[in-house]
């Protein structure tokens, strides 16, 4: 019987991915580096502090919401840093238009959540790697949901949505960017 049940959530696993295989993230306004209109505006940086463009499609059946992160994993923090987090993306999005991560111009769809970054505000916070470090990898994540909502307040710890997300992802797609100075 133990056989059984291992079988079978292998055979559940493999088409779990085969259904994910297809789930891409794009960005018209990415092409390996990111731009100055990407790039903070402070600690240093004068970039624009404007989300890219996104899209997604090819996600698995069963997808309840969307949610779209950005992270710095070479940042000197030893844990990374926290660019963007965005959650309760309605199933039925596949986009976010450029400029969405700026919370006062509406343009994410109703209950999403802008949560709080590791700059302690809400939104998007470009790219600012330190003077003299090799350039940093930039990874953009779509991450397709079994659930409709996540109940988090948007001022969450960083860390603490992405485990969320993670209890939750059916299939991520990502693509890295990378930046600097």
């Amino acid at each position: 019987m133990k056989n059984l049940i291992k079988l079978i959530l292998a055979i559940v696993g493999i088409q779990a991915l085969l259904m994910a295989e297809g789930f891409t993230l794009e960005s018209p306004d990415v092409s390996g580096e990111l731009s100055v209109e990407q790039l903070y505006d402070g600690f240093g940086c004068n970039g624009g502090n404007i989300s890219p463009l996104l899209r997604w499609h090819g996600e698995p059946k069963g997808t309840k919401s969307f949610a779209v992160t950005l992270y710095d994993p070479d940042a000197p923090m030893g844990s990374g840093w926290w660019h963007w987090i965005v959650f309760n993306i309605p199933s039925d999005v596949h986009r976010l238009p450029k400029g969405a991560g700026d919370p006062k111009r509406g343009s994410l769809p109703k209950g999403t959540v802008q949560s709080v970054n590791d700059f302690g505000t809400v939104g998007y916070g470009g790219a600012c790697p330190p003077v003299g470090d090799r350039p940093h990898r930039y990874v953009f994540t779509v991450y397709a949901l079994d659930v409709e909502s996540i109940r988090l307040p948007f001022d969450t710890p960083p860390a603490m949505v992405e485990s969320t997300l993670e209890k939750h992802a059916l299939a991520k797609a990502s693509f890295v960017a990378y930046y600097g100075r």
